[in-house]
């Protein structure tokens, strides 16, 4: 999109223009409460430093609807409102995707922006990526790289297909660049990029970039500690939502039975921000004893999914953190709380390996154990392997000269 900017009042007088830097216009596309707080990094440092170079319009997909999981982070992070909404909802991964995609082509059939910008590995981010290339423009990956190695997961299905749909690919860590050297990418190629010739870069986090943004500010504007009652490193916060824990009964009895004991032996509260799939499946899929039992204990705090300040403030004061949450884990480790998590691999293979996060899947020996080893150790470390803060900032130059 070319830009034609007056140079003066003589230039007005005599209509002569000159010609600008081009604006690159730029389609993001986000669907699931994680995309949204990536994409307020993006958006603020486009605003703060690159509104003269990148022009962002947000696409949501509605992939995530109640308002507690989507609307409220809008608010609540000051990121700039979609243009639309395609409000396509819950549905089976093919019926859903479908819609996304559908929505999807006839937007950017219209618009016909530079890139189309995208985020992990939902089905937002798998319709973005499929709708984009199928029309010749440019994917930029933020995320690329992760791999679970578990293509059981959905979520690795997403990753791979947008990743080998992109030309630009942005990874957090040396390990997603190294997976996808693996998988036949190449670290070396030359402008111009293109999907052919994709250019693959080792950024930073940019959810570090927002966790130290948030952090001050969630100390100032959330009362939720006070409102629940919580003292600092005196609870535990857990999150479940993966649907290999929710849908599976012996999963998720697995797991209430290891949160119930471990308030049993330490007398700790556990937090629990109940995802809207976990709070529908509880009743029909623990066992009565079970989940009366759960319904009945002082110890398990049940509340409904909370903000992201209020989220980063429980994994700033928490003691320990369960979940089977990508994002939660890296924020634990951001916050250098440790972790124990609830699937059988992760994709932050870098946490695990530094043993600030135990990998526990829904295994309730495991789990305690896990709980037990970290509730006595000391002496963990959190080195800087997620960037410096300012991932955002680099991967809008990296935009810019790339695209």
């Amino acid at each position: 999109m070319l830009l034609l900017v007056k140079k003066n009042t003589l230039a007005l007088q005599t209509k002569e223009y000159y010609e600008a830097e081009v604006m690159k216009k730029i389609v993001t596309v986000i669907g699931a409460r994680p995309q949204i707080i990536k994409a307020s990094a993006m958006s603020r440092a486009i605003k703060n430093s690159f509104s003269n170079e990148i022009e962002e319009f947000i696409v949501h997909t509605g992939q995530h609807y109640d308002y507690n999981m989507s609307e409220v982070f809008f608010d609540e992070m000051q990121i700039p409102r979609p243009f639309t909404n395609l409000d396509v909802k819950s549905g089976g991964h093919g019926a859903q995707t479908a819609a996304m995609l559908k929505g999807l082509e006839d937007i950017l059939t219209e618009m016909k922006p530079d890139a189309v910008m995208l985020y992990g590995d939902t089905n937002s981010t798998l319709a973005g990526a499929l709708a984009a290339s199928k029309l010749f423009i440019p994917v930029i990956h933020i995320e690329a790289g992760l791999r679970s190695y578990n293509k059981s997961m959905p979520e690795e299905i997403n990753r791979i297909v947008c990743d080998h749909t992109s030309t630009l690919l942005f990874s957090p860590t040396a390990t997603g660049v190294n997976n996808l050297v693996k998988e036949g990418f190449k670290i070396d190629n030359k402008a111009p990029y293109s999907i052919d010739n994709p250019k693959v870069v080792h950024c930073g986090d940019v959810m570090f970039d927002n966790t130290l943004f948030f952090s001050e500010v969630a100390e100032k504007k959330s009362s939720l500690l006070k409102s629940l009652e919580l003292l600092p490193d005196n609870f535990v916060l857990a999150t479940i939502h993966r649907p290999n824990n929710t849908d599976h009964a012996g999963n998720l009895n697995t797991i209430f039975s290891a949160l119930t004991e471990i308030t049993e032996k330490y007398s700790l509260s556990i937090v629990l921000p109940l995802h809207p799939r976990t709070q529908k499946l509880m009743p029909e899929k623990l066992d009565a004893g079970l989940f009366a039992a759960v319904k009945a204990n002082p110890l398990i705090r049940i509340i409904e999914p909370v903000s992201f300040l209020d989220m980063i403030l429980l994994e700033k004061n928490a003691k320990i953190i369960i979940t089977d949450s990508g994002g939660v884990q890296k924020e634990s480790y951001f916050m250098e709380k440790p972790s124990i998590v609830l699937r059988p691999e992760t994709e932050w293979v870098e946490i695990a390996a530094n043993g600030a996060a135990i990998i526990a899947d829904a295994d309730k020996t495991r789990i305690i154990n896990a709980f037990d080893y970290f509730i006595h150790k000391t002496d963990l470390s959190f080195p800087p392997v997620f960037g410096d803060g300012h991932a955002a900032e680099f991967i809008c130059r990296e935009i810019i000269a790339g695209i």
